[in-house]
């Protein structure tokens, strides 16, 4: 099983829309993966295999071992689709 991460500063607003929309996505998909949102000081603490939050986001995240996903628009559900199961599948070809 997949482990996902989506972060943002307090682990409400943005983490929990884009883990909503990657649950629904990875659920048509027929993926099987746990996907949590947590806040910025929990993150290094949680060990995932993706982690997925806003371009604004990307020196936070920086230097995980996690494969990062960075987003433009959070509305935009073929950027979120995309660019997720771009990860996911590299996830799975490790």
């Amino acid at each position: 099983m997949i482990s996902i991460a989506t972060v943002c500063g307090m682990g409400l607003g943005t983490s929990m829309m884009l883990a909503s929309q990657i649950r629904t996505l990875l659920k048509n998909e027929g993926v099987d993966a746990q996907v949590q949102a947590i806040d910025l000081g929990s993150f290094k603490s949680q060990p995932s295999d993706i982690v997925v939050t806003t371009t604004g986001m990307a020196n936070n995240v920086a230097g995980t071992k996690a494969i990062v996903v960075l987003i433009d628009n959070l509305i935009n559900k073929d950027e979120i689709k995309t660019k997720v199961m771009a990860a996911v599948e590299e996830f799975q070809n490790k």
